[in-house]
Parts: structure tokens; sequence; C-alpha cells
């Protein structure tokens, strides 16, 4: 994949870059903030090939990429004047709910890459100590200790540097009010003068403030106020060095009096409320965690919890994700157990190649919008395996010591050790189950079939698709690209176009014309959602070669030529033209017939849907 051009594309279909406020990512996705999200083209931007699913939440407009999300995200801050500050003169703000959601993850999503790979340090020193290959007294150990620690001891600073760079105050301002609460001369009052100090005679509570999280945001949610109003009055001139000055001086001993402490008091309420609600009810706590925990990374809203689960940890160990890990373990045991029992080449490739992501790094994003969602039936089966599994993990009251994504390779991270194992082991295998007992596939046939005996209907109907190209016959497992090859986009299937036109399969409205010409998408009268996607990459011709003769909201009968195309050229440039023909609704249907062609002409029969 050229990241460049897919970029560059994503960029265009969300407005244009005077639309994006700001952008971030996390593991798998690109959290945009949008001026007017109206302006994005949604539908679009989820039928593109590499895009896995667009979902808006939390005020945020999250374009699900998968792994590659950062040489994406690379490609458009280098190219494209955005970033992670954002442009609030103009901003649609939305709900204080969203705005709060929308200030956590993206102050959190430029550090996840270090956290996560501090934590998962953590849990590689914790095996070597258990497995006696490192003595904890080593210098070999101290050193790396060190690197593992030290985001998290130093998080203060960290924080005020995301944080403020999202509220689009000095983020290095930000930075070193966060640096104060740790600097040797402040520090060395907990050790010389106790639990009190003062400052021009106020009383000062002393806390240690390694580690923290919510008073990093109650401190630097001040200074940006702070400077907005000294930016109005102190003259631009002297800006530069009066505003910081005077930042500091103000919130650093207004944070160390009363804004850290409070702060403080918040994260040790939380953590209390948490260990509260699992001593009372821990199977309770665990089990809605378990069974709810996939659909909270589905609207993007996980990154909200990371304040607590840090907080959690920094005061002696976090439940929470040790309760959703269950629900990990339950998603990936739908692919496990899919990966099975399937037949279908392109559906066992897809499951197969979701496994390991999900298993060994937590990240179950591909299972979700790529197995989970197209195969509702097999919702109620994570939900309750992550149940049992997080009820389990409840009760045993697990939790984690080190901030890392639940999987296989971070167990050594959560405590008590075994329970905790044998809790993912039951989640995995009560899905596996599952899948293999009760299938996977949505069975919609026979309510559909009652459905229409009861009208006087006929049982079935059918839609015939005629092929748009003149060409040799694929399978998309032949379709060298995962994205198609896998199914994720639907089903149907390939062709080796020898004639340089596609003409609509279908009678129907034209939904979507790419820019560069190279896709199509069709809906048919019948409600069938058809993409033509010409050639592998060719996005990156950025138009070459290709005549579009419709354009969107055209009404189109079967047969009507919609793109001419120049094969050899288009070749010559070194691209496929291997084009998948989709159908990317392909849960609306009973079953998806191929016509087991070899060899086809335009507006000869390709597939039967059938309703």
């Amino acid at each position: 994949m050229n990241y460049q051009s897919f970029a560059k594309e994503i960029i265009q279909l969300v407005g244009g870059e005077q639309n994006i406020a700001s952008v971030v990512h996390c593991a798998t996705r690109l959290r945009f903030k949008l001026v007017d999200p109206k302006k994005a083209n949604k539908q679009t931007l989820q039928n593109m090939d590499g895009v896995l699913s667009v979902v808006e939440s939390g005020g945020q407009f999250q374009v699900v990429i998968g792994s590659h999300v950062s040489a994406v995200y690379k490609e458009i801050t280098q190219f494209a004047n955005v970033g992670t500050v954002t442009k609030s003169k103009d901003e649609s703000k939305g709900s204080i709910r969203a705005q709060i959601f929308d200030i956590i993850s993206g102050s959190f999503a430029p550090l996840l890459g270090a956290i996560a790979g501090a934590g998962m340090l953590k849990v590689l020193l914790n095996i070597l100590i258990m497995t006696g290959v490192l003595s904890a007294e080593s210098g070999t150990y101290l050193i790396l200790s060190a690197a593992a620690n030290a985001i998290f001891y130093f998080l203060p600073i960290f924080m005020g540097i995301t944080i403020s760079s999202k509220l689009g105050a000095n983020p290095y301002v930000g930075g070193t009010i966060g640096a104060a609460l740790l600097e040797p001369n402040f520090t060395n009052l907990l050790k010389n003068a106790g639990d009190v100090s003062d400052f021009l005679g106020i009383p000062v509570v002393l806390m240690n403030y390694s580690s923290s999280v919510f008073p990093a945001f109650i401190a630097i949610g001040s200074y940006v106020v702070l400077e907005r109003f000294l930016k109005k009055v102190i003259h631009k001139d002297i800006q530069m060095f009066l505003v910081p000055m005077l930042s500091l001086m103000i919130i650093v001993p207004l944070t160390v009096i009363a804004l850290g402490p409070f702060g403080i008091y918040i994260g040790n309420g939380v953590a209390q409320g948490i260990s509260f609600l699992s001593t009372k009810s821990g199977i309770l706590t665990g089990a809605i965690m378990g069974g709810a925990w996939a659909f909270v990374v589905l609207t993007g809203l996980h990154m909200g919890l990371s304040p607590i689960v840090l907080s959690n940890i920094a005061n002696g160990g976090d439940p929470l994700l040790a309760m959703a890990a269950a629900s990990i373990f339950a998603q990936v045991g739908v692919a496990f157990g899919v990966f099975l029992k399937t037949k279908d080449k392109t559906k066992k490739s897809f499951a197969g190649s979701t496994l390991l992501p999900g298993a060994l790094s937590g990240v179950t994003e591909p299972i979700l919008y790529g197995l989970i969602l197209r195969n509702k039936r097999t919702i109620p089966y994570i939900i309750i395996a992550g149940a049992i599994g997080g009820a389990i993990i409840g009760f045993v009251g697990a939790k984690t010591i080190a901030l890392a994504l639940p999987s296989l390779l971070s167990i050594p991270a959560f405590t008590p050790l075994v329970p905790y194992a044998l809790a993912l082991l039951i989640s995995f295998a009560s899905s596996t189950i599952m899948t293999l007992i009760f299938g996977y596939e949505d069975k919609k046939k026979k309510e559909v079939e009652e459905n229409k005996v009861e009208a006087g209907q006929p049982i079935t109907k059918q839609e015939a698709i005629v092929s748009p190209l003149t060409g040799v016959v694929k399978s998309l497992a032949e379709v060298d690209d995962q994205v198609f090859a896998s199914g994720a986009m639907g089903k149907g299937i390939a062709i080796e176009p020898t004639v340089g036109k596609a003409v609509s399969p279908v009678n129907g409205i034209v939904t979507i014309v790419f820019p560069t010409g190279h896709a199509i998408g069709i809906t048919s009268d019948e409600g069938a959602e058809i993409l033509i996607h010409i050639g592998i990459n060719t996005v990156q011709l950025e138009g070459k070669y290709y005549t579009s003769v419709v354009k969107q909201g055209d009404r189109v009968r079967q047969g009507d030529l919609l793109v001419n195309f120049d094969i050899e050229k288009i070749k010559e440039a070194g691209y496929p033209v291997t084009t998948p023909v989709i159908v990317t609704n392909p849960d609306r249907y009973i079953d998806i017939i191929d016509m087991k062609k070899e060899v086809v002409e335009a507006k000869e029969s390709l597939l039967t849907l059938v309703v």
C-alpha cells in the first residue's frame, strides 16, 4: 500500500485539510476532530480499500484502519498542515461529554506506543525475575527497570505536554508544570518537612505526584484558561517570556496548594470506588465489564478509561483491564471457531490472520469489524463468554500491576496469575465452542421464508448481477490485496479485464464515484450495494488513465457505461488491473452464488443474490 496516496484520499474524504481541527491515532484508528462533520463522506470512506470501518463517537470522527495506522498518520502529518493541536476557533464543540472524551483520548493517544512498550518491558522483566534469569539487585535489571518505569514515573510531565497540545496551549510550559511536581527541591520537602509545608504562609499538603494522572488534567486545564487570559491582557511584544513566567508562578503553587491534592483525592476516590464495587460484588462487576467491553471498544470510548486505569495502577493495581481481558479472549475464541468451522478459504484466511494480533497484542478490532459485526450471530457468544470470564476474574480479585494490553504475552503482569489465566482460557474456550456448535453465520432463511409464506409471496427471491467487465474470472482469494482477499470488504469475485470499459451490473443509483475514477459504488433497486474497484492500489495513479462517464447520484441501467480505462497504461505504470466486484452488504442475503465461469463477457450473468 502506498501510504501517501492513501492518506491524501482520507484527507479529501473527511472534508479536506481545512475541515480537520486535529487528528491523533491509537492502535488501530485515526481519530479526527472535524470542524464540520457533515462535510465528511462517511459512506465513501467505509467502502475505501484499507479502511475497516468509520465510527463517530465521543465527538470524534474515527477511521478504523488497523495495525498500519501509524504509517498513515505519519503521511497525513507530513504533507498536510494538521496535527494534534485543536483549531478551536471554528470547531464544532459538541456535548460536554464528547469534549471530555475527546480531550482524554487526544491526550493519551500520542503516549500509547510508549506506554504499551514500557508495559510489555515490565512484563518481560517480571518473567526474567520469576525464572531466575535476572536478579532484582543486578545492574542489568535496574537499567532495564529504569527504561520500563520512566514514562509512568514522569507521567505528569508527558501529560502536561500532550494535554496542553490538545487544548492549544504551549506544550512545553505544560510539561514544565508537570516536571515541577517531580523536581528534587519539591520532592525533598516530602522527605524533610513531612506531610505539610507552606507557601507564603499558606499550608501545603505534600503528596507524591509520580505516576499520577488526575492532577495533571486539573492543573493543565487551569493553565490553559490562564494562558488565554494572559495573552489577551499582555502586549504581544512581551508575551514570549511574560506569559510562561506568570503561568509557572501562578499554576505551580496553585497546583501544590489545591489542584494537585484535589486530583490525588479524585484518583484515590475512583480507585476506592472500584475496589468497593469489586469487594461487594466482584462477580457482577466482572461480568458487566467482560460482557460489555467489546462495545466500549466499538464506540472508541475505551480510551476515556485510561486515566482511571493508570490511577488504579499507581494505587496498587487495576482490575478493569483484567476484567476486560475476558472479552478480548472471547473475541479471539470466535475467530478461532470461525477458522476451524468455515470451509470458505477466504474466511479461513481472514480469521487466521486476526488470531495472532488478538492473542499476542490484544488488538481485536479486525475481529470485531471483520468477523463479529459481519456475522451478528456471534455477538451473544462474546457477551456470554466475556461475562463468564469477567465474573471469575472479579471473584478472584485479579488486577494488573503494569499497563499492558491484555494478551498471552502480558499474562505475567496480572495477579493472581493462575486464576486469571484460567478465566481467560474459559472465555476463549466458551466462545470457540459456541461458534462451533451454533455456527457463526446469521440464520435468516427460516424467518424470511415464514414471513413470505404468510404474505403469499415466493419463498425466495433472486437478484441477478451481470458482469461489469469482459475478462478472466478469479476468486477473491487470488487478489493481491488482503482487504479484498480476506472478504473483509464483502463477498464477490474478481475479474482480470481484457477490455477497458466497465458497465453497470444492475439497475440502480450511483452512490460512490471516487475522485480518481478507479472505483465506483452502485446501490441496486433491490438494495444490493456493489463496489467495482478497477485495479489494485490504483488510487496512486491519482486519476490517470481513468475517465468516468457518471457522477454520484446518477441513475443507471444494467449495461450502462460507467468508466473507460486504459489497461495497458495502467499495467505499464506497474499496477495490476485485477478488479474485485464486491457485494458490500452480504448480511442482507441468504446466499451469494458465483456462476462459476472462467471467462465472462460484459453484461453476462456473474452473481446471483438470494434474498
